[in-house]
């Protein structure tokens, strides 16, 4: 990598390396590793691709978040906060954050990988991030790691969720409907995916959740998302929401949602 080009993602993270060697591992793809390697090239980072980063990147995240959600919400039951870690260390919340980094831009690719789009995969995106939460580690220690996963990885989330006014934490929103409608032998939601524009790469999906009841009006509830699968789960949380309200009114009068959302 260039000199200004690590000084760039050095600015974005918020922290600037002594090894530098460390940080081009960490965004050195297998694939890259394999061609420096087979045309005897010695510009390739001592550590070569990385993978093992990754591996450590991971368990410092896990740590990092346990901890955090040990001392933030000691109210919760273990099944409560194993389900938020699952959602703060999954690839649908890192993704974000690796894409809000533009860590894309850095990544050091094969040219197969190059070809075929890598720098907007999800999984080498997610790979990526997690070894440079190692490489965190590695050159700045605990403290350094801890400091930015809290600020970037987690605080961000933690906010947006607003944990403190809910007794229990959802991430998955459409199981969580479908389970408390089972629960209350009401017919299932119906999914419809009601508009859809943009250019192929940057795409918006606007999706309706629609809940009948015979007796009731129908709930109509609509959000947009980057896809349709997070267009589904913010209309969804939307409908859990209202369902919530309606269960502290005295009588159950419900009415129509149309309310957009992006994530």
């Amino acid at each position: 990598m260039k000199s200004r080009e690590i000084m760039a993602l050095e600015e974005s993270l918020g922290y600037r390396f002594q090894r530098r060697d460390l940080i081009e591992q960490a965004l050195t793809h297998s694939s890259q590793a394999r061609e420096v390697q087979a045309a005897g090239s010695s510009l390739t980072s001592p550590g070569g691709d990385n993978e093992m980063l990754e591996f450590l990147g991971d368990a410092v995240l896990g740590l990092v978040t346990s901890e955090t959600l040990f001392h933030r919400f000691p109210g919760f039951r273990e099944g409560q906060l194993s389900k938020l870690r699952a959602h703060l260390v999954g690839q649908r919340h890192l993704l974000r954050v690796a894409e809000q980094l533009r860590i894309g831009e850095y990544m050091r690719l094969g040219r197969g990988e190059e070809k075929s789009g890598g720098r907007t995969k999800a999984s080498l995106l997610v790979d990526a991030l997690e070894a440079i939460l190692a490489a965190l580690y590695l050159d700045g220690g605990w403290t350094v790691a801890r400091g930015f996963i809290t600020r970037v990885i987690l605080e961000p989330e933690l906010a947006r969720m607003q944990l403190e006014t809910s007794s229990i934490p959802v991430m998955d929103f459409k199981s969580a409907l479908q389970e408390t409608l089972q629960a209350s032998g009401k017919p299932q939601p119906v999914y419809v995916l009601v508009k859809e524009e943009g250019p192929e790469h940057k795409k918006t999906f606007t999706v309706e959740v629609r809940l009948a009841e015979p007796s009731l009006p129908q709930f109509v509830a609509r959000a947009e998302g980057a896809t349709k699968k997070r267009a589904e789960q913010e209309a969804a949380r939307q409908v859990l929401e209202h369902l919530s309200k309606m269960e502290e009114r005295p009588s159950l009068n419900q009415a129509s949602l149309n309310q957009k959302s992006v994530p």
